[in-house]
């Protein structure tokens, strides 16, 4: 989720925060305690470490930011590195990197190159102040490998200013040529002005492939505008669409229906913004996803939960033009991680989920998560980087 101009100001203020807070009326609203998570089945992430990238860090005569999708290719030991700077501060973009940790340490990533992603005209994105007739600007989110390392899959959650909905592309990884544009469903098109289909900056922020690679899960960030409101402090709102699609062809397969939680905290601030949604999925074997849950509150910060579904329970809602009690089930979700207890220093926008390179282990191999935060090429934000085992629930 690139965050506008409004969202940004949080993030980039926390004085002026504190401030406001000082200045609050009596009259205003208390803070409240966070809302707790749901019941956790186990303690299913171990920190092994974290680091934050040099503040407007320069790689390759481009700055550093705006991480929001990453994966992993085992092949060439590299990590992929999507940025979701929309050619505003640089071309549209994406880096390779290596990052080696050990069972207790997490060292600093290496960059190895930096690409820019190309239109079908076989050009990089121009910005939107320069923005070419019939040719969107994207707004780039999650990025998966193909097999064989030489083309992945990544998202746009579109250009719904200018006529362009989500995207999802297949691109050669060496040089950046966009292969081609995979079909998606028509129900994935916004009809704002009819108050039907995904929401602006709302839209396809997750993608999980199968172990086959066949077989690409896409992940709203928010409820379809048909489907209702988005989450609160007081409630989670309408369920998030989930959408399985055929890589080949688009054509939808299963849609299951998400249920958010409601904002973990209360502003403390009259009117603070507050937001939560799904950032990020992830396939953990060919049954179940893992789905990153992103939250913010004004005057307090981000909150980051991790949950496990199981991909065959709760109803397919693909045949529902709107969702609503009753009419569908949605699926049960059991919680892997709140990341406030995990012992980080410091949690910030985390929008990037992905398998790493497993540790070795007594009894065979030992899973690890990777995870990398959105700066927003905000000053008062991190690059961060973690590395989290992951035990079997």
């Amino acid at each position: 989720m690139r965050m506008p101009r409004h969202r940004h100001l949080p993030w980039a203020l926390p004085a002026a925060a504190a401030l406001l807070l000082a200045c609050v009326s009596p009259s205003a609203p208390a803070p409240v305690d966070p809302v707790p998570p749901p019941a956790q089945a186990c303690p299913c992430l171990r920190l092994i470490g974290e680091t934050t990238l040099e503040k407007r860090l320069n790689f390759g005569g481009t700055t550093v930011g705006g991480l929001s999708g990453i994966d992993y290719d085992a092949a060439q030991d590299r990590y992929i590195l999507l940025s979701d700077d929309r050619s505003n501060v640089d071309d549209a973009r994406y880096y390779t990197a290596r990052s080696h940790y050990t069972a207790d340490a997490l060292a600093a990533p290496e960059f190895t190159a930096v690409t820019a992603l190309q239109s079908a005209a076989g050009q990089p994105y121009a910005p939107r102040r320069r923005a070419v007739d019939g040719v969107d600007v994207p707004d780039p989110e999650a990025v998966r490998w193909l097999p064989g390392g030489e083309t992945f899959l990544w998202t746009s959650e579109g250009d719904f200013a200018r006529g362009f909905g989500p995207a999802l592309r297949a691109t050669r990884a060496a040089d950046g040529v966009l292969l081609r544009n995979v079909t998606l469903p028509a129900a994935f098109q916004p009809h704002t002005h009819e108050k039907i289909g995904p929401r602006d900056n709302d839209s396809l922020e997750g993608l999980a492939l199968t172990p086959d690679s066949r077989t690409a899960w896409l992940a709203m960030e928010g409820p379809w505008l048909q489907d209702g409101p988005r989450a609160t402090p007081q409630s989670g709102g309408a369920p998030v669409r989930i959408t399985a699609i055929d890589v080949e062809s688009g054509r939808a397969l299963r849609q299951i229906a998400y249920p958010p939680d409601a904002v973990p905290h209360q502003s403390p601030l009259p009117h603070g913004y507050t937001t939560n949604g799904v950032s990020e999925i992830l396939a953990d074997g060919p049954d179940h996803l893992l789905v990153l849950e992103r939250s913010y509150t004004l005057g307090v910060g981000n909150s980051i939960r991790l949950y496990r579904i199981a991909l065959q329970d709760g109803s397919d809602t693909q045949g529902l033009d709107a969702l609503a009690p009753g009419n569908h089930q949605p699926v049960r979700k059991t919680l892997v991680a709140d990341f406030a207890h995990l012992g980080l220093k410091h949690v910030d926008n985390i929008e990037a989920m992905a398998w790493g390179e497993p540790l070795p282990g007594p009894n065979g191999p030992r899973r690890v998560l990777v995870f990398v935060s959105d700066d927003n090429f905000n000053p008062a934000q991190v690059t961060q980087f973690i590395a989290a085992e992951y035990l079997e629930p």
